[in-house]
């Protein structure tokens, strides 16, 4: 059984400052009381998502810097692992850390915030432009992996940042994963991620930002993994004029199951929110999207606009898209959409017209359908890599003809 004790122990031994043990406990005495984030008709509660009994860990910088990024310190641009910032500014990380995604929302952010064991800080001072991504990559170190991402962009900064996450030695059994981003007034953040955990593992993510006075945020995720996952991205439009352009693609293969959330929220007048996302299934899988947009009263002049479409590959899929608003403001433009069904057959028969076989006339279909993710990616070289992953699966999902 999971202990204070056995968190003490490891907090005194890592060094760890006491404002950073005492979120560890105080997320720890609210576990056992929390209940699981609702999914409606999704089950996952029987999946190994926190572990029942005490286990041995350690903090882990699981990262290497290029030597570009190591230059980025002279222009007062903070990059190092979650606990190392926790103690040379210890101020700015206690003030942040746990602000966009709080510890007692739920059972799976308590056991995260109390078990945290990998992460990673970045802070862009104000009025600093980065015009090159900052390109990271991250590998889960041990079997239980729970990593931290904090993001912090200051008045008029600009950054793009690109994230790969691949277990290639698949240590670990569970993942929980975390991204907080703070997007200060008049920042701007490109945030992409190629997700490529394997099926061994099984993963809850959540990411969020909070975007003030005309900021600017842009999410590009391509779920890749072949494991069972679900979680939530997250877009909160505080700030007037604030923006936010949420996209996300999922292939899933094989027995896999995922469910994925994509949330924007419009608080601040004259926010605008938009939702693209869409998902292939192949095999016997089974993929969730649901898209929320949500305008708060007091946000008027507001945009919620989203869309939510799924392609299925196999008769034994079953795939959902299902959009949501809720408006409680009059002066708004909202609208959605949703589809799911098979590859467009008008598209087919042209690209065969010209000799090309049904296969790769299919694969070519739905690369170009989900590119509005995969132009996103501002590395060409993670580009080329999440293309050709894509293709992979494709290929060994596909249904031969």
């Amino acid at each position: 059984m999971l202990t204070k004790e056995n968190l003490l122990n490891f907090s005194h031994k890592n060094n760890e400052s006491s404002w950073l043990t005492d979120l560890r406990i105080k997320s720890f005495e609210r576990l056992e009381e929390l209940d699981y984030p609702k999914m409606q008709r999704f089950s996952y509660q029987d999946w190994p998502l926190i572990k029942k009994e005490d286990f041995s860990w350690s903090n882990q910088a699981d990262f290497s810097l290029k030597e570009e990024h190591k230059l980025l310190e002279k222009k007062g641009i903070i990059l190092t692992d979650i606990f190392t910032a926790s103690k040379k500014y210890p101020e700015l990380v206690q003030s942040t850390l746990g602000s966009v995604i709080k510890h007692n929302e739920d059972k799976l952010t308590a056991y995260h915030y109390a078990y945290l064991n990998s992460g990673l800080f970045l802070y862009i001072p104000k009025d600093t432009i980065l015009t090159e991504p900052i390109t990271i990559s991250l590998s889960p170190t041990q079997d239980t992996y729970i990593s931290h991402l904090l993001i912090v962009a200051d008045n008029n900064s600009k950054v793009k940042f690109l994230e790969e996450i691949q277990d290639k030695e698949k240590k670990a059994s569970s993942a929980s994963l975390m991204v907080e981003l703070i997007a200060r007034p008049g920042s701007h953040i490109e945030f992409s991620s190629l997700d490529e955990l394997s099926q061994d593992t099984t993963l809850y993510f959540n990411r969020r930002a909070k975007i003030e006075k005309d900021a600017h945020v842009e999410w590009a995720i391509a779920f890749m993994n072949d494991c069972n996952t679900l979680g939530d991205l997250d877009s909160e439009l505080v700030g007037e004029g604030s923006f936010a352009d949420s996209k996300a693609i999922a292939v899933t293969t094989a027995n896999q199951k995922v469910r994925i959330n994509n949330r924007v929220t419009n608080r601040g007048p004259h926010s605008t929110g938009l939702i693209n996302q869409r998902g292939v299934l192949l095999e016997n899988s089974r993929l969730i999207f649901n898209g929320i947009g949500q305008i708060v009263h007091g946000a008027h002049g507001s945009k919620a606009d989203q869309q939510n479409r799924v392609l299925m590959m196999s008769d034994e899929a079953h795939g959902d898209a299902n959009p949501l608003l809720l408006i409680d403001e009059n002066d708004v433009i909202a609208a959605h959409a949703a589809s799911v069904g098979p590859v467009d057959k008008v598209q087919m028969n042209y690209l065969m017209s010209r000799g090309i076989p049904y296969d790769q006339a299919q694969r070519l279909v739905i690369r170009g359908f989900l590119g509005a993710v995969l132009d996103a990616i501002p590395n060409k070289d993670v580009r080329r890599k999440m293309i050709d992953i894509l293709e992979r699966k494709l290929i060994d999902g596909q249904i031969k003809h």
